[in-house]
């Protein structure tokens, strides 16, 4: 598939089939995660895997909408600020930028892989920190449901481009 295609096939699932993904997509979904680009190549981010058959009342605590627990894996990407790349002009850590190029990789390679997902930032930290075991230095960065779609794709809102983009300066 071509990657507009693929870009405009990709979007936020919010039903899913309970179908378990096969071990080979969910590994090239991985795969794509750890050949996301991050800062000065420092890979500082983690990928937890969540089956989610046992662990529902679990998942609910961190994001309470049913469809979050439908698909058979919930994945989580976490920043490792202490392995980041920081920024010697003002000391900026790159972790929690290079967890969200990551998560871009993650939910476009579902999508070519015939998979749903949907990237989640409104989860309640610190019972993703508590149900994941969390290490108080790593950064729970987003969430996402991972599975296939039981809904369709509904039109995409966007804004035109040119309310998007400056050329040259603001």
């Amino acid at each position: 598939m071509d990657f507009q295609e693929l870009i405009k096939k990709r979007y936020s699932v919010r039903a899913y089939r309970p179908d378990a993904v096969e071990d080979a997509k969910l590994a090239r979904v991985l795969e794509a995660a750890r050949l996301a680009p991050t800062a000065a190549n420092r890979q500082a981010f983690r990928v937890i895997v969540i089956p989610v058959k046992g662990r529902e009342a679990d998942l609910r605590r961190i994001y309470g909408r049913d469809w979050f627990i439908q698909a058979p894996l919930v994945l989580c990407v976490c920043a490792v600020p202490s392995e980041g790349w920081v920024r010697k002009a003002d000391g900026w850590n790159a972790a929690e930028v290079d967890a969200t190029i990551v998560m871009s990789h993650i939910v476009l390679a579902a999508a070519a892989e015939g998979l749903g997902t949907c990237w989640i930032a409104a989860f309640d930290p610190a019972a993703a920190r508590e149900v994941l075991g969390l290490p108080p230095e790593v950064i729970p960065s987003a969430f996402t449901p991972l599975g296939y779609a039981a809904d369709a794709p509904a039109p995409k809102k966007r804004r035109a481009l040119d309310e998007l983009v400056r050329r040259n300066r603001w």
